[in-house]
């Protein structure tokens, strides 16, 4: 018999989401009975998709995945009563759904954020007798205060403390990076109730698909870095700006091109043009099935992220999907993300928010050799593959499932 797998997530396709149909297919493809229950598409926007309005209860099948959809608030604005009403109304359907709908599953999958969902799940798996995997891949209440979504302290230490009861209520927890399992740990969590499983990145997209470079990629024989992706107060692109200065004086072989949108990416133009900064270059978003043409293109890759301590313990999931595109990295991130390219033998890594510190990674980077930028990316592609790939990440969960079902 099949392990039945109740996999309970707020995003799923045809939202924007990372642990969505990809993952669920690949259980499916494992061997496990799969059942999603997920809300009706309303994220990013906060509107419901075409196609999609609000029933008690919606069935479909995709790809083999069991998708049941329960009613939701949708919202997804600037409003925090509305996210709140939002993550409620889901975690109460999904509690509904759990305790008197579900046929009852030998394990339970929860994504978090929100913790809503880690409520929810902890709940049924007191009444049904059910255990719980929670795959932490937001950490709160931290990221409710370094993003300014919470700033009120009462507010925040009430979260952290539902956040102490779920970790007390769950069977198994799964962390993304070593830096999320040491913070656990600080909180009180034993140790060995926590698994670092890695991120995967959307492999069929980050790879190019033909040989030749977009339309609109500049045409230079410039040492190409590219950043592709958000462009938000997070990234702290000014930096970049800044470091691409210092090297237009120094090293004139170097261009800069910004592949994506986000709230930064007008301002950051205009800031580069009236430097008059002749190495960088900005290009407009695009489908996600046309990156890996972008990222074949350059000839290294650009990870930043501003100073915090939070994002120390984070690595950026352009990690994953640059070392899965095969190309060097220049990873300007502070610690797991630091270590990671370290440890993979991938990239040059930089200090982060210090545009001197990035500026001579470029130059250091520049220095290796052809085939020293092979090997970079050789062993960046090598690392994924056994490390952080989707299939190794899906049987590692699977082992987890496999244990806590006997």
């Amino acid at each position: 018999m099949a392990i039945r797998v109740l996999l309970f997530t707020q995003w799923f396709d045809p939202e924007p989401t990372f642990k969505g149909l990809v993952f669920a297919r690949e259980l499916v493809a494992q061997g496990f009975e799969v059942e999603v229950v997920t809300g009706f598409p309303n994220y990013p926007g906060g509107k419901l998709y075409p196609g999609y309005k609000i029933k008690p209860l919606q069935r479909e099948v995709i790809d083999g995945v069991h998708v049941t959809r329960v009613p939701l608030y949708p919202s997804h604005g600037q409003s925090g009563v509305g996210r709140l009403l939002n993550y409620i109304s889901f975690a109460a359907s999904i509690l509904l759904y759990g305790l008197f709908r579900a046929k009852k599953p030998d394990v339970i999958y929860a994504y978090h954020p929100p913790l809503t969902v880690g409520i929810a799940a902890a709940l049924v798996r007191f009444f049904r007798r059910v255990p719980v995997v929670y795959d932490i891949q937001d950490m709160w209440p931290d990221t409710l205060k370094a993003t300014g979504m919470f700033s009120n302290e009462k507010l925040l230490k009430i979260v952290s403390r539902v956040c102490d009861w779920v970790y007390g209520h769950v069977d198994q927890i799964v962390v993304l990076s070593p830096g999320f399992k040491r913070l656990l740990i600080e909180r009180g969590v034993p140790s060995q109730k926590i698994d670092v499983i890695y991120n995967w990145c959307a492999e069929d997209m980050v790879r190019a698909t033909s040989s030749s470079p977009p339309s609109n990629f500049p045409v230079t024989s410039k040492f190409r870095i590219l950043f592709a992706g958000n462009m938000g107060k997070a990234q702290s692109l000014d930096t970049v700006i800044a470091a691409a200065e210092l090297l237009q004086e120094k090293a004139s072989q170097v261009a800069f091109i910004f592949l994506g949108g986000g709230v930064e990416a007008s301002r950051l133009e205009a800031l580069a043009k009236s430097r008059k900064l002749d190495n960088v270059f900005f290009l407009p978003a695009v489908p996600m099935p046309e990156v890996g043409g972008y990222l074949a293109s350059a000839d290294a890759l650009l990870v930043h992220l501003k100073k915090d301590p939070l994002f120390t313990i984070t690595i950026p999931s352009k990690t994953q999907a640059y070392m899965a595109a095969g190309k060097p990295i220049l990873m300007a991130v502070d610690g797991d993300a630091a270590d990671l390219v370290r440890d993979a033998g991938c990239g040059v890594v930089s200090e982060s928010d210090n545009p001197q510190a990035l500026a001579d990674a470029v130059l250091a980077l520049m220095e290796v050799s052809a085939d020293g930028h092979k090997t970079m990316a050789q062993n960046g592609l090598a690392f994924y593959e056994k490390e952080l790939s989707l299939r190794v990440g899906v049987e590692r969960f699977g082992e987890h499932f496999k244990r806590l079902s006997k």
